[in-house]
């Protein structure tokens, strides 16, 4: 038979279960922690969102997605259609998009990709359509800018435009470096 050293068995095993538990407290705050609950984005499918100006609406978009930050500051929409831009309360501008930025807060927005503007109701009866990748609004001074080469459409003649301003203040649409012709309307 073998004269076993218990003692000195259970002091080994008890500096090994020692030095397993301070490995795994050590390695335990090495784990990436989950996010906590509310940090994480939420994604919607499928509605629509809108931004006002005091009691006035600003703008509505319908999207097929969205994503909104965690705080919910920030919005990420994809697929918008049916988007409206509002001049005092009535529907101005319509807006299609593949994305949209849109900052709750402060209700400014960025529309990207393929974005088609029409102009809703010209007083002229005249169709006006912009488009371009890049469409900024800035809701404080209520002006939408296309900083981007854009394509204004007016009836059915074209022109390429280095930049446009739409001042929602003054109903004045400012136009860059413009390129193409236009026949002027007949008295």
């Amino acid at each position: 038979m073998h004269n076993w050293d218990w003692k000195r068995i259970g002091w080994i095993a008890g500096a090994v279960l020692l030095i397993w538990f301070i490995v795994g407290i050590e390695l335990a705050g090495r784990e990436v922690a989950p996010p906590p609950p509310g940090s994480q984005p939420i994604t919607l499918r499928g509605g629509h969102v809108s931004g006002n100006h005091i009691s006035t609406r600003s703008w509505r978009f319908d999207y097929t997605k969205a994503q909104m930050s965690p705080d919910g500051i920030l919005a990420t929409l994809d697929g918008v259609k049916n988007g409206v831009v509002y001049k005092k309360g009535q529907p101005y501008l319509s807006i299609s998009a593949e994305h949209v930025s849109v900052n709750t807060q402060t209700l400014d927005f960025t529309a990207t990709g393929d974005v088609h503007v029409v102009m809703l109701h010209p007083k002229d009866r005249i169709s006006k359509s912009f488009d371009s990748d890049l469409v900024e609004w800035v809701n404080a001074t209520k002006m939408l800018q296309l900083m981007h080469q854009s394509l204004f459409r007016t009836g059915d003649q074209t022109l390429r435009v280095a930049t446009i301003t739409v001042d929602f203040n003054t109903d004045q649409i400012h136009l860059g470096k413009v390129n193409g012709t236009v026949e002027a309307p007949e008295p």
